[in-house]
């Protein structure tokens, strides 16, 4: 690891990462003074006691937790399978995998809303979670493949030979070693269902099946348009995300930087 050995230097690399920074903190800064203004914090009392708010958390969770078991299991088990076991044409159905990522959602919205409405998952959670789960496993291969090419072959056969299967070897000895690329993926997974606006909007017809991002629409409307309400709403859906990065920060920045350089 690089670091500054003057005061000069040091000094350099703070004012750098200060100024960095500066075009993220300040939207932040903007955003809760928004949501202070006009009557402060009876803006945020407003937003909690809207009557729709229990549920749309309750379905906020659920979608978020089901895409990111689904993303993490799914996705750790192909990385371990495209880095460590012989499978026939693999480099191909890696690249295939990584072409998806070229694939926004949106262009993605008239044959998703067909096949729900088809096999009769619209106003479920699997037509949302099962469509972001999709989108969010290319990357999460990408990134896990790079952190397991850094694990030593001589593990896995050293297990094998003690009488470990494929499955018990990845369960027992590379998983455990997977824990900080497993909370990069969990931390971005979680923040992208969290977050999604369309699919639970299109897919979700019962209203009291919407998420927390439809939160601000109640106070948008044809005769009125609150922005202090609508900034307020938008400080109480991030706060969840902000909380999942801070208990997971640890692993998530040593599974950034180990699964960008192995």
């Amino acid at each position: 690891m690089l670091t500054a050995r003057t005061t000069g230097g040091k000094l350099m690399i703070q004012l750098v990462l200060t100024l960095l920074t500066i075009p993220f903190v300040l939207p932040l800064i903007a955003m809760v003074q928004g949501s202070l203004a006009g009557t402060g914090w009876n803006n945020y009392r407003t937003v909690l006691s809207v009557p729709q708010l229990p549920g749309f958390f309750k379905n906020s969770i659920i979608i978020a937790i089901c895409t990111v078991a689904l993303v993490y299991v799914v996705g750790l088990l192909a990385a371990f399978g495209f880095s460590k076991l012989r499978i026939p044409g693999k480099e191909f159905f890696f690249w295939l995998i990584l072409a998806a990522l070229t694939l926004p959602g949106v262009v993605m919205i008239t044959p998703l809303f067909k096949t729900a409405s088809t096999l009769n998952l619209l106003n479920t959670y699997p037509a949302v979670v099962l469509p972001l789960a999709a989108l969010q496993i290319p990357f999460a291969v990408l990134i896990a493949r790079n952190f397991v090419n850094g694990i030593p072959d001589e593990i896995i056969d050293a297990a094998r030979i003690d009488g470990a299967s494929t499955f018990q070897s990845f369960w027992h000895v590379v998983l455990p070693l997977m824990k900080p690329i497993g909370a990069t993926v969990i931390v971005f997974t979680f923040i992208s269902a969290w977050n999604e606006y369309l699919f639970p909007l299109l897919f979700l017809v019962d209203p009291s099946m919407q998420t927390l991002t439809q939160l601000p629409q109640f106070f948008v409307g044809q005769f009125s348009n609150d922005q202090t309400k609508v900034l307020a709403s938008a400080v109480i859906v991030a706060l969840p995300q902000i909380v999942a990065y801070l208990c997971l920060q640890r692993l998530f920045e040593r599974g950034m930087s180990a699964g960008a350089i192995k």
